[in-house]
């Protein structure tokens, strides 16, 4: 607590100054720029070349999809009027809306999707899914593609519309045909805003326009579906690391939207009548401590099941959220509360009283010898920081010998995408989290896939939790779908494909000016208007 009084007596002398001042702006012009903080640095830009979610937030503006989820994560046609699927269910035939353009206005064919799609399959574990099924896609004309399986995948339009990175964003095609493992270096989009490259320095800002030549389709807006239409001509992304600044910035007017306030920060915005704040997601997030599976130290399934017996999510989520407890659960498991396909099954060792001496004597058994465990941190992001603490304190007093490795999320981002041991500028461990709209099944759950190569970051190699993945996909029935899920759980639990620190809701915070902002996974800029 006393951290969280000093953290609040911070920012009301930083709001009462007059440090943060910044350019002045017309009242016409300041009312058609909207200022945000985003939750991390925009590092790079390439929504297939990462998963991070601050890189998939920016390019929803940039770049849009064939098709599109809504409020109730059902996919809706985007891009394309429809598709018809032959009577066997191989055949897929998409045509695409009249009028659809690229930021330097060159019309979208269906020879660059084609090219959209090659690129994303290799980096998304249902795209790859696709690949492995894939026998033909093909442009037919200008506005026509098809796409011919070997065998059925009766999720192939959710695999297109779904909010979990990487996305299918629409690029020209001669952007899309940079390597998938490369970063692009040009950001033509197609979506209803463009990027400023040239005002673009990362670590501090990123600034996108209205796109006057967007085509939004003609029904109400609905995440990341229906008609996305921009009321404002600009839209400012300012990187505050510092939450205290951050939360200044907003009560004097100087940014106009917070992405993720911290929990100890939310009474003093909430004091300030022209602050609205309002959970972020119902949905929330599942916190994760991802482990290296290719090198020592977790490459031993007996040492990450000694992180679970030692860990106790309360700590983490204390941590994150505080003293509320309605803002957080346990989760003995790796699917969102609430929702059909939540399960527990196998995660009787994340429930009960923490079992030190059970930890010590696993990490004995797994052949632990005192390697240094490099743990990559990100220090600008509060959820991250917040989590590394105490999984440092926690390895410690496990007896394990910590190298703790204080970064920038942007860093995080490159860093753990190398297969290096980790004495050699790879890593053992990092901390994320995963949206509850990603985590409600395994068709978009990158993060509980477990076929090595081809997993996310840790590249866990689990064929019993992937047996899973395929009986759910092929599952006939809801009740059918719920046995592979408990499989699932089950089996990635007993594995550790990674270590859930528990489910937690978060927070947004804009000024009363500002209306059209909504509650989802992500900041959606269409609708938002300024005052």
């Amino acid at each position: 607590m006393e951290r969280r009084s000093f953290l609040q007596a911070g920012v009301a002398a930083a709001a009462a100054s007059a440090g943060l001042s910044g350019p002045a702006l017309s009242q016409g012009a300041a009312a058609r720029t909207l200022r945000f903080v985003p939750q991390a640095n925009l590092a790079n830009f390439d929504p297939i070349w990462g998963t991070q979610y601050v890189v998939r937030n920016a390019s929803a503006a940039v770049w849009d999809t064939l098709y599109g989820v809504n409020d109730k994560l059902e996919p809706q046609p985007q891009m394309v009027e429809g598709h018809t699927v032959s009577s066997d269910g191989l055949t897929w035939t998409f045509k695409l809306r009249e009028g659809l353009r690229f930021h330097d206005g060159e019309p979208v064919l269906a020879k660059d999707v084609v090219a959209s799609i090659t690129r994303w399959m290799p980096r998304d574990p249902m795209g790859q899914m696709i690949r492995a099924i894939q026998q033909e896609l093909v442009a037919l004309d200008d506005r026509s593609f098809r796409w011919v399986l070997k065998s059925r995948f009766p999720k192939l339009i959710y695999a297109l519309a779904k909010t979990n990175t990487p996305i299918l964003f629409i690029m020209p095609e001669r952007i899309a045909r940079t390597d998938p493992f490369t970063q692009i270096t040009e950001y033509i989009g197609s979506g209803p805003m463009r990027f400023v490259r040239n005002e673009w320095v990362p670590g501090a800002k990123a600034v996108f326009q209205k796109f006057d030549q967007y085509v939004p389709r003609n029904e109400p807006a609905s995440w990341l579906a229906g008609g996305k239409r921009i009321m404002v001509d600009r839209l400012e992304w300012t990187v505050m690391p510092d939450p205290a600044t951050a939360s200044a910035a907003l009560q004097n007017g100087e940014v106009d939207w917070w992405e993720n306030p911290i929990t100890d920060l939310i009474p003093v915005l909430r004091r300030n009548r022209n602050i609205a704040v309002d959970i972020a997601d119902p949905l929330g997030n599942i916190g994760s401590f991802r482990m290296n599976h290719l090198h020592p130290p977790f490459n031993s399934q007996k040492i990450r099941q000694a992180v679970l017996a030692a860990m106790s999510q309360e700590d983490y989520m204390r941590a994150l959220v505080g003293d509320d407890n309605n803002l957080w659960k346990a989760l003995p498991g790796f699917f969102t509360p609430g929702t059909p396909g939540y399960t527990e099954a196998g995660g009787d060792i994340l429930k009960g009283p923490r079992n030190m001496d059970l930890a010590k004597r696993l990490l004995q058994e797994g052949g632990y010898r005192n390697e240094p465990v490099v743990c990559v941190v990100a220090q600008d992001q509060p959820i991250t920081k917040a989590m590394g603490d105490v999984t440092a304190d926690l390895l410690k007093r496990m007896g394990m010998n910590v190298d703790f490795v204080a970064t920038d999320w942007g860093t995080t981002g490159q860093r753990r995408a190398m297969k290096n041991p980790p004495n050699q500028g790879g890593w053992s461990m990092f901390h994320s989290w995963h949206a509850g709209a990603d985590c409600v099944n395994p068709a978009a759950y990158n993060a509980v896939r477990a076929n090595g190569d081809g997993a996310w970051f840790g590249w866990p190699n689990v064929p019993s939790v992937e047996q899973g993945v395929t009986e759910w996909f092929e599952a006939p029935n809801e009740t059918a779908e719920k046995a592979a899920m408990d499989k699932i759980n089950s089996e990635a639990i007993e594995n550790v494909v990674y270590a859930p620190t528990g489910f937690f809701l978060g927070y947004q915070a804009w000024r009363r000016n500002v209306s059209g902002v909504v509650k989802g996974p992500l900041p959606f800029f269409w609708g938002v208007s300024k005052s």
